[in-house]
């Protein structure tokens, strides 16, 4: 059962959320998945994940993934070369009833410092778009098909970094006074060619799968364990939460709805006890030109 919300009175908001927010029209099992996603808050950078014991556990386990991956080899930053920094991002991943699988931090390149032609050169993969996933959807709705997710564990780190990039070292990892800097051998989330190393890596293990046959690619199980063989998987079950979507699945169809996204969204921006509207401007103000623009002619063609 969800716990009941403090009223207006006792909140002290004038508008609270529980007034436009309602969880009525949802299922017993989805209202539980829907309050356990959105009991914990992510840390917004690392000075706060580091108070955590769960996420530095979490910050540990990821650098030891690098590490056995060979992603990095540490050197001194060689003549006429310039660093990229990095980041920690951290995200909660959840099972299909809203029970915590693991706590994901994830080392980000700060690719937007990077240089074309010297750190990088062909950035280009395919990107499937939100337009694309709900046509996916709405076939599978049609068609009763299941839909599964499943999480790749360090996804681009499979991919070969073949440009000669130099990174900082993530806050945590080198002893003060060091002068050292990581010198990539893997594609790092963030970099400008992250996602076509791994789409080259990922396409290739794929085409090796297909061929006339396809009872192995009509399989769930077959198909699972091959990508686990390749890429080592996470299975979280059935569809629920992808991307910040949720997706709810009962005999009428698919829903899905990014509330979770939106609320964090507005609980950042501290907007979660204003006033809704339809539109973020008053429906009926008309716009006019005052002052001296209104009395100039208007430009000639």
């Amino acid at each position: 059962m969800l716990s009941p919300l403090p009223s207006s009175s006792t909140s002290g908001t004038r508008y609270p959320l529980h007034r436009y927010v309602f969880y009525t029209q949802l299922s017993h099992a989805h209202r539980t998945f829907v309050s356990n996603i959105s009991h914990l808050v992510e840390p917004a950078n690392y000075a706060q994940a580091s108070q955590d014991p769960k996420w530095l556990a979490a910050m540990s386990s990821e650098i030891k993934a690098l590490e056995d991956n060979r992603t990095w080899s540490l050197v001194p930053l060689p003549l006429g070369h310039r660093p990229i920094g990095c980041k920690w991002v951290y995200k909660i991943k959840y099972h299909s009833d809203g029970t915590i699988v693991r706590y994901k931090a994830r080392l980000v390149a700060k690719g937007f410092t990077q240089r074309e032609g010297i750190d990088y050169k062909e950035t280009f993969a395919p990107v499937a778009k939100l337009i694309t996933v709900r046509c996916l959807l709405s076939i599978a709705a049609v068609h009763d098909w299941p839909l599964h997710q499943m999480d790749v564990q360090n996804a681009f780190l499979h991919g070969d970094l073949l440009e000669e990039v130099y990174m900082l070292p993530p806050l945590g990892y080198c002893r003060p006074g060091e002068q050292m800097v990581c010198r990539l051998h893997k594609s790092l989330y963030g970099l400008k060619q992250a996602s076509r190393t791994w789409f080259r890596r990922f396409s290739s293990a794929i085409k090796t799968l297909v061929s006339n046959n396809l009872e192995p690619i009509t399989r769930n199980s077959n198909l699972k364990q091959f990508l686990n063989g390749c890429f080592r998987i996470k299975d979280l079950g059935l569809l629920k939460y992808f991307l910040g979507v949720e997706a709810a699945r009962s005999k009428d169809g698919i829903s899905i709805c990014q509330r979770k996204y939106t609320l964090d969204i507005l609980e950042e921006a501290g907007l979660l006890g204003v006033k809704p509207t339809k539109v973020p401007m008053e429906p009926e103000l008309v716009l006019t030109t005052t002052g001296s623009d209104a009395l100039k002619e208007p430009a000639q063609y």
